[in-house]
C-alpha cells in the first residue's frame, strides 16, 4: 500500500497491491469464520460483542475489498504478462549482484535464514515454479489473454521465493564453488523463465501459430531442465545424484549376454549373498532415518547405500553363474534388475524427501520404497540360497519386519487407507493367523516338521507385518481424532496418485514397444493405460470442480482432455498392433506413446504444486501416550528374538497381543468426546428446565443488568448458528470418518453452555410469559435433539460398515436442523422488529463470500435452469426493495420485515449466481454474473442497514432519503443482473421476460373475463364483431408463424430465438387486444357469449407461456434431450388452442353452432388442465385443506347446470355451462394440488387427493361430453346417461371432500359452517374493541377538540375494530340466513310478511336480529371517528358500544331458539359472543373514564362580582332541570320502543327472557 501510495502512476506497484488484497481474502475470510465460531465461547460479554462486531465489520470490509479488487484488477489484468516479464528481469539482477557477492566472499546470509530452511524453500518452491509454468503454457496455448497473465503473475511470484531460497542457500554454504553453482543455475532458471513468458506474450500475439507453440515448448522443457540442476545443487543431492548414478553404471552388469565364469565355489558365493543382502537392507534402513536428518547424513547414508549395493549385486551375478540352467539365469537376472530399480526408488524417494520434508506422505513413501529393496531381496535369497531347513525363511522374516519397525515412528501421517474399524479387523485377523501360526510353529519344533515349521514362520511374519501396518494406521487415526490434535487436510488432488500413475503408464508403454512382448503383454500393458489415464482423467475432473482459482480449473480440464486425446490415439495403435504385430504398426505404436508419456508428465509436474497439498496432522502431547504404548508393544513384539521368546512361552505372546487388541478397541476415536458432550448437554437440559418452570412461577432471574437486550439476542443467534453450521459434519463422521468425530461433537457441546446463558438471559429480559416459554422451549427441543444426534453418533461412531446406525443418523440431524429453523425463525422475526439488522448484514456479506471462496457445489443443473432462478429472486428482490420505498413512509416498523425478506432472497440469488457462473460460456460471463452479483450485495447491505436506522427512528426524514436513494441504486444494480445474464444466454433471457409479459397478458384477460361476467364489458360505439373478424383471424395465423420459429429457435442461435420470443410476444399482445375488442363490439346483452370468446384467447396465451418455456429449457439441447420432446408437445398443444380460436371466432356469431363450439373448447381446455395436473411439477404455494373444499363446491353447482343444460338443450345454458365448469375445474385441480403438496400432508393422503382430483376431473369431462351428445343426437337413453355421469362426478367429489378432511386430522372443522366463521369473526372483533380500549385508557383527556391528525392512532384502533366487528356481522347475518331457511323448511318457523311494515327488527326471525348487530357496529364506527375527530362527545362512544353488546346478546338468544343447548357448535358461539360483549363493555369503562378525567380537568371561572355570581347560578340550574327533563322523555321513549318491539316477539324468546 504504501509503494501504490508512493508511486500512483506505477504499474508494477498497482499490480502488487491488487496481488497483496487478492492474497489477504482468503486468511480474512478464514479469520472471519474462526472469530465467528469462538465469539459464543468467550465469557466477558463486553469482549465477546466487540470481537462479533469486529468479525462483521471485517466481513463487510473483506466484501468491498473483493469487489474493488475485481474493478482493479479488469481495469490493470492485462498488462500483467508485462509486469510479470519486468519483475523477473528484477530478480535476474538481484541474482547477478549475488554472484558478484558471492565472488568476492561478500555474500552474507540474512537474518534468520539457515541452511537447511533455504534448502526446503527451495525444493517446495522448484514444485511451485513448475506448477506454474505448466498453467502458463497451457493458457498460453489457448490464447486467453485474462489467465495467462495471472499464471505469469504467479510464475513471478514463484520465482522470487526460489531466487531468495537460492540466495540464502548460496549464503550458507562454505564452499565457493558449490555456492556459485547455485546461484548460476538459479540464474539459468530465472533467464528460462522470462524467455518463457516472452514467448507466451508472443503465442498470444499470434494465437495458433505452429511455430511460436513450437518454440513456447522448447524454452518450457529448457527451463524444467534448468530447475532440475538448480534442485540438484542443494547440499546432499548431489551425493544422492552420484549413489544413483553408480547403481546405474553397476546395473549395467545385467546387461550382458554372457556372465563371467565364476570364481567362487557355491558355498562361499551364498554366504557372501546372505552378508551382502543383510547389509543392504541395513543400509536402506539408514538411508530412510538419515533422510529425516541433515543433508551430510543423507550424503553419507546414500554412498553406503551405493556401496553396499554394488557389493551385493557382483554377489548376485557371481551366484547367478551358479545356476543349472538357463531359464534359471534369467529369473535371478530379473530380480537383480527389480532391486536395482528398487533401490532407485528409494533414493528418490530420500532425495524428495530431504528437498520437501513436508511434502504429503513423503516419509510413508519412502518407508514403502525401503520395504519394497527388502522384499525384493527376499525374493531373490529364497530363488538362490540353500540353507539349512528354516533358516531362509527365518532370515527372511528378520529383514521384512526390521523393514516395518519404522512405520510406528511417525503417527503423523496416515500408513494407509484403512480406516479405524477396518485397522481393527485387520489387527484381530492378522492376530488370529498369527495365534495360529505360533502354535504351528512351536508344534512343528516339536515334532521336526521342517517344511511345515518354515511355512508357518512365513506366515508369521506376513502376519506380524499386516498387524503392524494397522496398528500404526490406527495409532494415526487415534492420534488425529483428540480434540488438542489439529487433523490434517486433505489437498485439492492426491500427488501419489498422479505419481503412480505416470510411473505405471511408463512401465506399460515401455512394454508396449518392447520387441519381445507378447501378445497378451501387448493386451495387458492397454488395460493398465486405460485404466491409470481413466483414473487420472476423473481426479482432474473432481480438482477442478473443487478449486477456486479458474487458471487451475482450466488446466485441469485442458491436462484431462490432452490425456484423454492421447489414450484414445494410442488405443487406436494398440488395435493395429493387435492384429497385425509387424514392425511398422510397433514403430506407430511407439510414437503414440510419446505424447501421452509427456501429457502424463506435464499433469504430475502440475498437481505437485504445494497449492494442491494436503497438510499433515499434528498430534497432541496429551494422545502421544497411546501412540508410545503401541509402538513399545509392537516393538517387543517386533524384536528379532521374538521366535526365541515365543518358543519359551508362547502364553505370554498371547497376552500382549489381548492386550494391544482390547487397548485399539477401548481407544476407539470420538467414543471418549461423546460421553463427556453426552453429559454437558444434559446439564444444559437441566438448566433450561429449571429456568423453565422459574418463569412459570414468574421468578425468572437472568443475566446482568448491564446486559442490553440485543447483546443477548446476538449471543444466541451466533450460538444457534455455530451448532446449525456443526450439524452436517457431525452427520458425515458418524457415519464414516471416526477421525473427526471427536472435534465435532466436542465444538458443539462447547456451543450450548452459552446458548443456555443468552437463552436464559433473554428470557429474563421479555416480559411476555408466552414469549419466554416459547424460547426456554425452542432452546430446550434444540439441546435435546442435539443430545439425540449424539446418541446416535456415539453407536454409529464413525463406521461405515454400520450401516443400521446411519438412518438414526439422519433422522437425528434433519431433527436438529428443524430445531434450528424454528429458533432461527423466532430470533429473525424479533431482530427485524427492533430494526436489529446486524445478523441480516452478515447473511448477505457471507452469501457475497461464498460466490468466491471455497469448493462451488457441483451444479446439477443447465444454465438456463439457474438463469431462471436467478431472474427470479432478481425480480422478487425488486419488488420488496420498491415496498420498502413506500412503507419508509407509510409504515416504517414494517421494514424490518422486508428488510429480512431481502436477506433471504439475496442468498438464494447468490447461491444461484455461483451455479450460473459455473456453467456459463464462456467463462467471462460467468465472472460478469458474480461481479454483478456482488455489486448488488453491496447495495442490499446499504439497503438493509438503512431500513434498520429508519426503524429505530421513523420521524427522520434524512433516512427516509437515504433508504430511498439506497433503494433506487438496488434496482440499477438488479437491471445489472439481468443485463449480465442475458450476455450468457441472450435467447433464454429473452424468453424468461416473454414470458413474465405472457403472465401478464393472462393476468389481464382474467380481469376482463370478471368484467364481462358482471355485464359490463360494454361498447363504446357501434362497431360490430364483424368489423373485427378479419383482424382475429390475421393475428391468429401470424401467431402461428411465430410459433414455428419459436420451436425452430430452440435448435438454432441465441439471436434468433431471442427474435422469435420477442415476436410472439408482440403478436399475442395484438392478438388479445383485437379479441377483446370484438368480445366488447358484442355488447353486455350476451355475457356469457364475450367470455367464451376472451377464454379462446387465453388458452391461446396460456399455451404460449407453455410453450416460451419448453423452448428456453430445450435450447442448445441435443435432438434426443427430453426437453426436446416437451417443446414438441406444447407447440403441439399451443396449435391445437389457435385452432380452436379460430373455430370459435367462426362460430361466435351463429347462435345455432356457439354453444357446441363453447363446450368442445372447454372439453380440451380442462384435458389440457388435467395433463398440468398430472404432472410432476410441485407448486409454488400450498393452500389450505378448507379451500380445497371451498373449490369443490363449485362442480356440484357445475354439475347441476350441465346436466340442465344437457335436458333443456338450448345454446345460452350450454355456453353458460361451459364458462361455469372451466373455472370451477380450473379452481379445484389448482387448490387440490396446493392442498395435496403441503408439507404436512402425508404420502397416503396426497396420492388419494391427486388420484381423486383426476378421477373427478376425468367424470367430470365424461359428463361435458355426454352434454355435447346430447345436444347434437337427443334421445331419451342419452338423456339417461347424464344422471349416471353426474353421480360419478358427485361421488369423486365425496371422496375429495373426505380427503381434504383426512389432511387436517382431528382438527377439521367445517369451513362453511356458520357458527365456525361466526366464532372467528366475533373472536377478532373482540381483540380489536380490546385493543381500542387499552388506547383509550392511555389517552390524556382534551380540554378542547383535538386535530385528526393528533390522535391518528387512536383512530386507526377505532376504525380497525370497526372493520373487525362489520365483518362479524357478516358473517352473522349469513349464519342467521342459513338457520332462517332450515327453521323455515322444518315449519317451526313461518315468514310473516304481513308485520314486516310494523315491526322490522323481528319479522324475519333470526336474520334480523343479525341486522340489529350490524346497525349498532355501524353506529359504533361513526361515532368513533366523530370522537376521534372531536367532533362527538365520549357518551356516544359510550352508547354504541353498549349497543353492540346488547344486540351480540339479543342475536346469541336468538340462535338459541331451536338449537340444540348442550351443542359444541353454540358453545363456541356463546363464549365467542361473551368476548365481544366483555370487549365493548371494557371500551364503555374506558370511555367513561375518558369522559371522567375531561370532566375533573373542565376549568369552570367563577365570576367575582355579586351579580354576575347570581347569574351564572340561575343559568346552571337551569341546565339542570332541562337536563333532567330530557332525561326523562329519553326514557319514556325508550320504553315506548322496547314495548313496540316485544309486540312481535316470538313466544320462545319471550319465555328465554322471562
Amino acid at each position: 500500500m504504501r509503494s501504490s501510495q508512493a508511486q500512483p502512476e506505477e504499474l508494477s506497484a498497482q499490480l502488487a497491491l491488487i496481488m497483496a488484497s487478492q492474497s489477504f481474502l482468503q486468511p480474512g475470510s478464514k479469520m472471519v469464520t474462526s472469530a465467528k465460531s469462538t465469539v459464543p465461547t468467550v465469557t466477558d460479554q463486553a469482549a465477546a460483542m466487540q470481537l462479533g462486531q469486529c468479525a462483521k465489520n471485517l466481513a463487510t470490509c473483506l466484501a468491498e475489498l473483493r469487489t474493488a479488487t475485481q474493478k482493479a484488477h479488469e481495469a490493470c489484468g492485462p498488462l500483467e504478462i508485462d509486469s510479470a516479464l519486468s519483475a523477473v528481469q528484477t530478480l535476474r539482477s538481484e541474482l547477478q549482484d549475488a554472484r558478484m557477492a558471492a565472488h568476492d566472499g561478500q555474500l552474507k546470509p540474512l537474518p534468520g535464514e539457515s541452511l537447511e530452511k533455504c534448502s526446503q524453500d527451495l525444493g517446495s518452491t522448484s514444485k511451485a515454479v513448475g506448477s506454474s509454468m505448466a498453467q502458463l503454457l497451457t493458457c498460453a496455448a489457448q490464447g486467453n489473454e485474462h489467465y495467462t497473465g495471472v499464471a505469469a503473475r504467479e510464475t513471478a511470484q514463484a520465482l522470487r521465493t526460489l531466487a531468495q531460497a537460492a540466495r540464502g542457500v548460496a549464503a550458507n554454504t562454505k564452499e565457493p564453488q558449490s555456492a556459485a553453482a547455485m546461484l548460476d543455475s538459479a540464474q539459468y532458471v530465472i533467464q528460462g523463465s522470462a524467455m518463457l513468458i516472452h514467448e507466451a506474450h508472443q503465442a498470444l500475439v499470434s494465437p495458433g501459430d505452429a511455430e511460436s507453440q513450437q518454440r513456447l515448448a522448447q524454452v518450457a522443457k529448457a527451463v524444467s531442465h534448468s530447475l532440475n540442476n538448480c534442485v540438484n545443487c542443494l547440499p546432499g543431492q548431489k551425493d544422492v545424484d552420484m549413489a544413483l548414478r553408480s547403481i546405474g553404471e553397476a546395473s549395467k552388469k545385467l546387461l550382458v549376454d554372457t556372465l563371467h565364469p565364476c570364481s567362487k565355489s557355491f558355498q562361499d558365493a551364498q554366504s557372501e549373498l546372505n552378508h551382502t543382502a543383510a547389509e543392504l537392507n541395513h543400509s536402506a534402513g539408514d538411508v530412510v532415518h538419515s533422510s529425516r536428518g541433515t543433508s551430510s547424513q543423507l550424503a553419507v547414508a546414500s554412498g553406503k547405500f551405493s556401496e553396499d549395493f554394488d557389493e551385493f549385486l557382483d554377489a548376485g551375478v557371481e551366484m547367478a553363474g551358479h545356476t543349472q540352467s538357463q531359464e534359471d539365469q534369467i529369473t535371478v537376472i530379473g530380480n537383480l534388475k527389480n532391486i536395482s530399480m528398487a533401490s532407485s526408488k528409494l533414493l528418490l524417494a530420500a532425495k524428495s524427501l530431504s528437498v520437501d520434508p513436508g511434502a504429503a506422505n513423503a516419509k510413508n513413501l519412502l518407508a514403502a520404497a525401503a520395504r519394497a529393496v527388502t522384499e525384493s531381496i527376499n525374493q531373490l535369497i529364497t530363488l538362490c540360497t540353500q540353507q539349512a531347513p528354516g533358516q531362509k525363511e527365518c532370515d527372511n522374516a528378520l529383514r521384512e519386519l526390521e523393514a516395518v519397525r519404522g512405520l510406528l515412528d511417525n503417527p503423523s501421517e496416515p500408513v494407509s487407507e484403512l480406516s479405524y474399524f477396518d485397522c481393527i479387523e485387520s489387527v484381530m485377523e492378522n492376530s488370529k493367523v498369527l495365534g495360529e501360526s505360533m502354535a504351528g510353529i512351536s508344534q512343528h519344533c516339536k515334532t521336526g516338521n521342517v517344511p511345515a515349521f518354515g511355512d508357518c514362520v512365513g506366515v508369521a511374519s506376513k502376519a506380524l507385518c499386516g498387524l503392524t501396518e494397522a496398528a500404526g494406521q490406527a495409532s494415526y487415526l487415534v492420534g488425529v481424532s483428540d480434540p488438542n490434535s489439529q487433523s490434517g487436510q486433505e489437498g485439492l488432488v492426491d500427488p501419489i496418485q498422479f505419481a503412480r500413475a505416470n510411473q505405471a503408464i511408463q512401465m506399460a508403454c515401455q512394454n508396449l514397444v518392447d520387441p519381445a512382448s507378447s501378445p497378451s503383454q501387448v493386451l495387458s500393458a492397454a488395460t493398465i493405460v486405460a485404466k491409470h489415464t481413466s483414473a487420472l482423467c476423473n481426479a482432474c475432473r473432481l480438482a477442478s470442480s473443487k478449486t477456486s482459482s479458474p487458471v487451475a480449473r482450466r488446466h485441469f480440464v485442458q491436462s484431462a482432455k490432452e490425456v484423454a486425446n492421447t489414450t484414445a490415439n494410442l488405443v487406436k495403435t494398440i488395435k493395429a498392433l493387435d492384429g497385425d504385430f509387424s514392425e511398422e504398426n510397433r514403430n506407430r505404436c511407439h510414437v503414440a506413446t510419446t505424447p501421452l508419456i509427456e501429457a502424463v508428465e506435464n499433469l504430475s509436474t502440475f498437481s505437485s504444486s504445494p497449492e494442491f497439498a494436503s497438510i499433515p496432522a499434528q498430534i497432541s502431547n496429551e494422545v502421544r501416550f497411546f501412540t508410545i504404548y503401541m509402538k513399545i508393544k509392537m516393538q517387543f513384539l517386533l524384536r528379532g528374538q521374538f521366535f526365541f521368546y515365543l518358543l519359551r512361552g508362547f502364553f505370554s505372546l498371547h497376552c500382549h497381543i489381548v492386550l494391544f487388541v482390547c487397548s485399539l478397541i477401548s481407544s476407539a476415536p470420538g467414543q471418549r468426546e461423546c460421553d463427556f458432550s453426552i453429559d454437558n448437554i444434559n446439564k444444559c437440559i437441566r438448566d433450561i428446565e429449571q429456568a423453565s418452570l422459574a418463569a412459570v412461577g414468574q421468578s425468572l432471574q437472568g443475566c446482568r443488568d448491564d446486559i442490553s437486550l440485543e447483546a443477548l439476542q446476538e449471543q444466541l443467534t451466533s450460538s444457534v448458528q455455530e451448532i446449525g453450521h456443526l450439524i452436517d459434519p457431525i452427520n458425515t463422521a458418524a457415519r464414516g470418518e471416526a477421525a473427526q468425530l471427536g472435534h465435532k461433537v466436542t465444538q458443539l457441546a462447547s456451543y450450548f453452555e452459552p446458548l443456555i446463558v443468552a437463552s436464559v438471559g433473554l428470557a429474563s429480559k421479555i416480559v411476555d410469559q408466552q414469549q419466554q416459554m416459547n424460547i426456554l422451549d425452542q432452546t430446550k427441543t434444540l439441546s435435546e435433539s442435539a443430545l439425540q444426534m449424539l446418541y446416535a453418533a456415539k453407536e454409529g461412531g464413525g463406521n461405515p460398515k454400520a450401516a443400521h446406525t446411519h438412518d438414526a443418523i439422519s433422522e437425528a440431524a434433519q431433527l436438529m436442523k428443524e430445531a434450528v429453523d424454528d429458533i432461527m425463525v423466532t430470533l429473525n422475526e424479533a431482530a427485524s422488529e427492533g430494526g436489529m439488522v446486524g445478523g441480516m448484514v452478515e447473511a448477505i456479506a457471507e452469501a457475497m463470500g461464498r460466490l468466491d471462496e471455497g469448493t462451488p457445489p457441483e451444479p446439477e443443473g443447465s444454465f438456463v435452469d439457474y438463469q431462471t432462478t436467478m431472474v427470479k429472486y432478481s425480480k422478487a428482490i425488486a419488488i420488496t426493495t420498491q415496498e420498502m420505498m413506500t412503507k419508509s413512509v407509510t409504515c416504517p416498523e414494517e421494514l424490518g420485515g422486508l428488510a429480512s425478506q431481502v436477506t433471504v432472497d439475496y442468498s438464494q440469488l447468490a447461491h444461484q449466481g455461483c451455479l450460473a457462473a459455473a456453467t456459463a460460456e464462456p467463462e467471462e460471463v460467468g465472472f460478469q454474473i458474480k461481479t454483478r452479483v456482488q455489486e448488488l450485495g453491496h447495495g442490499c447491505i446499504y439497503l438493509v442497514q438503512k431500513a434498520g436506522a429508519l426503524q429505530m427512528s421513523p420521524t427522520d426524514s434524512f433516512s427516509k432519503r437515504e433508504l430511498i436513494e439506497c433503494a433506487r441504486a438496488v434496482t440499477e444494480k438488479i437491471a445489472m443482473v439481468l443485463s449480465a445474464l442475458q450476455a450468457g444466454n441472450k435467447g433464454t433471457q429473452a424468453c424468461i421476460t416473454a414470458a413474465s409479459a405472457v403472465s401478464g397478458i393472462i393476468a389481464d384477460l382474467d380481469t376482463t373475463i370478471m368484467f364481462a361476467s358482471a355485464g359490463t364489458l360494454n361498447p363504446e360505439n357501434e362497431e360490430t364483431f364483424a368489423d373485427h373478424r378479419e383482424s382475429i383471424l390475421k393475428t391468429a395465423k401470424a401467431l402461428v408463424e411465430d410459433t414455428k420459429l419459436l420451436v425452430s429457435g430452440a435448435a438454432s442461435s441465441q439471436d434468433r430465438l431471442a427474435q422469435a420470443a420477442q415476436s410472439s410476444v408482440k403478436t399475442i399482445t395484438m392478438l388479445t387486444d383485437v379479441v377483446k375488442l370484438g368480445a366488447t363490439s358484442m355488447g353486455s346483452d350476451d355475457p356469457e357469449t364475450q367470455v367464451v370468446l376472451i377464454n379462446a384467447v387465453r388458452d391461446v396465451a396460456k399455451a404460449l407461456a407453455e410453450l416460451i418455456s419448453a423452448t428456453k429449457c430445450a435450447s442448445g439441447k441435443p435432438a434426443d434431450d427430453p426437453s426436446m420432446y416437451q417443446l414438441k408437445s406444447a407447440a403441439k398443444v399451443m396449435v391445437t388452442n389457435v385452432t380452436s380460436l379460430l373455430k370459435t371466432v367462426k362460430a361466435v356469431e351463429d347462435e345455432a353452432t356457439r354453444g357446441t363450439r363453447a363446450l368442445e373448447a372447454t372439453i380440451e381446455c380442462i384435458k389440457q388442465e388435467l395433463t398440468v395436473f398430472q404432472s410432476k411439477d410441485v407448486p409454488e404455494k400450498s393452500t389450505t385443506p378448507e379451500e380445497f373444499i371451498r373449490m369443490t363446491k363449485g362442480i356440484t353447482t357445475a354439475t347441476a347446470k350441465a346436466v340442465a343444460a344437457g335436458n333443456s338443450a338450448q345454446q345460452e345454458h350450454v355456453i353458460a355451462t361451459a364458462n361455469l365448469s372451466r373455472k370451477a375445474i380450473s379452481d379445484m385441480l389448482t387448490t387440490c394440488k396446493q392442498a395435496a403438496c403441503h408439507p404436512e400432508v402425508s404420502e397416503e393422503v396426497r396420492n388419494k387427493a391427486l388420484r381423486y382430483g383426476s378421477e373427478c376431473t376425468t367424470g367430470y369431462i365424461d359428463l361435458l361430453e355426454q352434454v355435447l351428445l346430447v345436444i347434437q343426437k337427443p334421445t331419451a337413453h342419452q338423456r339417461q346417461q347424464l344422471a349416471v355421469h353426474s353421480k360419478c362426478v358427485a361421488g369423486c367429489v365425496t371422496e375429495l371432500i373426505q380427503t381434504a378432511e383426512a389432511m387436517k386430522g382431528s382438527e377439521w372443522v367445517d369451513p362453511e359452517d356458520p357458527t365456525v366463521i361466526a366464532e372467528t369473526e366475533l373472536l377478532g372483533a373482540a381483540a380489536s374493541i380490546e385493543a381500542a380500549a387499552k388506547k383509550l385508557e392511555q389517552l390524556k383527556p382534551r380540554a378542547k377538540p383535538k386535530q385528526a391528525d393528533e390522535t391518528l392512532d387512536f383512530e386507526e384502533q377505532i376504525l380497525e375494530a370497526a372493520k373487525s366487528i362489520a365483518a362479524a356481522t357478516s358473517a352473522l347475518v349469513k349464519s342467521a340466513s342459513a338457520a332462517q331457511r332450515e327453521l323455515v323448511a322444518q315449519g317451526k318457523v313461518g315468514s310473516i310478511l304481513a308485520n314486516a311494515v310494523d315491526d322490522g327488527q323481528w319479522s324475519q326471525g333470526l336474520i334480523s336480529a343479525a341486522r340489529m348487530v350490524a346497525a349498532a357496529t355501524s353506529n359504533l364506527c361513526e361515532a368513533a371517528n366523530a370522537s376521534v375527530q372531536g367532533h362527538a362527545s365520549e357518551e356516544k362512544l359510550i352508547s354504541s358500544a353498549k349497543q353492540v353488546a346488547a344486540s351480540t346478546a339479543q342475536l346469541l338468544v336468538a340462535c338459541k331458539v331451536k338449537a340444540q343447548p348442550d351443542s359444541e357448535a353454540m358453545r363456541r358461539l356463546q363464549a365467542a359472543g361473551n368476548a365481544v360483549k366483555r370487549a365493548s363493555d371494557n371500551l364503555v369503562k374506558a370511555a367513561q373514564k375518558a369522559a371522567f378525567d375531561k370532566a375533573d380537568d373542565h376549568s369552570v371561572v367563577v365570576k367575582t362580582k355579586f351579580v354576575g355570581g347570581i347569574a351564572q347560578i340561575i343559568a346552571a340550574q337551569e341546565e339542570m332541570l332541562r337536563k333532567e327533563r330530557e332525561l326523562e322523555d329519553a326514557r319514556k321513549k325508550l320504553a315506548q320502543i322496547r314495548q313496540q318491539q316485544y309486540k312481535f316477539l316470538p313466544t320462545e324468546l319471550r319465555e328465554d327472557q322471562s
